[in-house]
């Protein structure tokens, strides 16, 4: 059994790959022999230190595979169930993981575990942006940002399955026609052009009820330009860094807008709340109405290189790590 980890914060160099042996499950616990490991960019803020983390540790939020063996009070699940998780405590860069049953679910048996495990932060994440944090209505138009990224292509086909017209940006025109294909009524390259003017003319000088930004620092300010007085601001994501102060004054209150800043861990609370999200992800995967395809995979002995591609961007799809 082999396992990723990091003893200091830094860039790809520091992930390490170690043997590891696993005793028995516990109580309330799970073995779980990975198939698929997913591949996501809050993976890179844990690793570099944006996100603190007590060290050493391993890294890695979600993962898909089959139950090899259960301890005691485990009545949900049992040996040979497909499952599959999106949650701390991290560690899921691994062959094997000994998991707390309470943050597991059951994969329908139609869904293929390398998709499950591309799928279940991103589309998770989108559940609780288009039904919670912001609940979405047929014929509303939103703002997404990196709408060709791995959370953007999830969300725009959730959106469009839900009657949402969906502003997207880019950053590079060959990502334009990626989201447009996932859903998108329009696409802004926001390296070009300057989208909140773009969205402005679009809205014929209306602005946006809700904009969701996964960017962060880069589009901050100019996302709340896009938005119309008592807007909604969803801020998700620094892909681009961490945001700076927020001046309140400045830029919220003279459009009495709203600011949220929203984590899976909010809105995932307890077993009810993961069964209706991942249920609902499920049934549109299953459907169709969410078309996933694995843009690259990895071996574990890679994960450096995963690391590497993921922070240049030269990842435009779900990936996933292969152990």
């Amino acid at each position: 059994m082999k396992k990723i980890n990091i003893k200091k914060t830094g860039g790809p160099e520091v992930l390490e790959i170690e043997e590891i042996k696993l005793n028995k499950p516990g109580k309330g616990e799970a073995l779980i022999e990975h198939v698929a490991i997913g591949l996501n960019y809050i993976d890179t803020y844990h690793r570099s230190g944006l996100y603190p983390l007590k060290l050493p540790t391993g890294l890695g939020m979600e993962a898909a595979g089959i139950i090899r063996d259960v301890g005691t009070d485990v009545s949900d699940f049992s040996v040979g169930d497909k499952v599959a998780y999106a949650a701390v405590p991290l560690g899921a860069y691994s062959t094997h993981r000994i998991y707390n049953i309470k943050n597991l679910v059951k994969v329908p048996e139609e869904i293929d575990l390398n998709i499950a495990a591309s799928i279940m932060t991103k589309g998770l994440t989108t559940f609780y942006l288009l039904h919670k944090t912001y609940s979405v209505s047929p014929g509303e138009t939103v703002l997404f940002h990196a709408a060709a990224g791995g959370v953007g292509q999830i969300f725009c086909q959730w959106a469009k399955s839900l009657g949402v017209k969906i502003i997207g940006t880019v950053g590079s025109d060959e990502k334009i026609s990626l989201a447009k294909k996932n859903g998108c009524d329009e696409v802004i390259n926001y390296s070009k052009e300057d989208f909140s003017k773009k969205v402005m003319e679009l809205t014929n000088g209306e602005g946006l009820q809700v904009v969701y930004d996964g960017v962060g620092k880069e589009t901050f300010e100019k996302s709340t330009q896009c938005l119309k007085t008592r807007g909604m601001m969803i801020s998700f994501g620094n892909a681009s860094g961490a945001l700076t102060p927020i001046d309140v004054t400045k830029i919220l209150q003279p459009k009495g807008l709203y600011f949220v800043r929203p984590s899976m861990g909010q809105y995932l609370r307890n077993r009810e709340e993961l069964n209706e999200a991942s249920k609902m992800l499920f049934k549109k995967i299953s459907s169709e109405e969410i078309k996933i395809e694995i843009f690259k995979s990895y071996k574990l002995e890679d994960i450096k290189q995963a690391h590497i591609d993921l922070e240049s961007r030269k990842i435009i799809g779900p990936a996933i790590i292969l152990p």
